[in-house]
């Protein structure tokens, strides 16, 4: 039985909480200008660390580029792909005006598709590392975990290397419509329980849908608290 399963939203883990403000904040932030700025494959033509950024990290097809599209309500912002490994270089999206807080959204290269070459996953490392160790502003990666899948052995690859940069990072499980609800309340408790154990992951994860819109407005709010902060 089903029935008496709690709702996604009400599954309260620790700083769960967030305030009307943050949500209004987050809103007015993903409603007003949001533009592609850059693409990138290495350290020395990136944008000024002028202002907040927070980076979005996760296998290849686990959904980031469709999980940008969704926090910006723009169906083609990020281009989305059904062939993993596609990305290959840091997008840079600039976000805020005069009536919000600026920052930069940064989709990461997918890492963990078995046919990249050697020499790729190689060079994606090198490209990483030197991005977490060289921008003063990053202020937290979102590790983006396929609900349907959990936390795999790549994914504790990159946080390893966060909590070793010391980069806040944090966990947003993706295509939760994929699960039956049974298995969505079990994978969000399972996740939240291995993500207590890793040094500098923040200690709530967030849980979404870039289709049904599930948690989106939750993850909007919280990135608008750390351009604030």
């Amino acid at each position: 039985m089903t029935d008496n399963l709690p709702d996604i939203e009400d599954l309260h883990f620790e700083d769960h909480e967030t305030t009307s403000e943050m949500i209004e904040g987050g809103r007015l932030l993903f409603a007003g200008p949001c533009d592609f700025l850059m693409g990138g494959v290495n350290l020395d033509h990136l944008p000024d660390p002028d202002r907040v950024e927070v980076a979005f990290a996760g296998r290849s097809n686990v959904g980031k580029s469709s999980l940008v599209n969704a926090l910006t309500g723009r169906n083609t912002l990020a281009r989305t792909s059904n062939t993993p490994g596609r990305t290959q270089e840091m997008n840079f999206f600039e976000l805020g005006n005069e009536d919000s807080p600026e920052l930069y959204l940064v989709d990461l290269p997918g890492y963990g598709y078995a046919k990249v070459s050697k020499s790729q996953v190689k060079n994606w490392t090198k490209l990483i590392k030197a991005y977490l160790q060289g921008r003063p502003n990053l202020r937290r990666v979102m590790v983006l975990v396929d609900g349907r899948h959990g936390i795999k052995e790549n994914d504790l690859e990159i946080m390893k290397m966060l909590d070793a940069a010391a980069v806040s990072y944090q966990v947003v499980i993706t295509k939760l419509d994929k699960l039956k609800k049974s298995d969505q309340v079990e994978m969000i408790e399972k996740v939240n329980k291995q993500a207590k154990k890793l040094i500098a992951c923040h200690p709530h994860i967030v849980a979404t849908s870039s289709e049904k819109k599930t948690g989106i407005e939750e993850l909007r709010a919280r990135i608008y608290s750390l351009a604030v902060l």
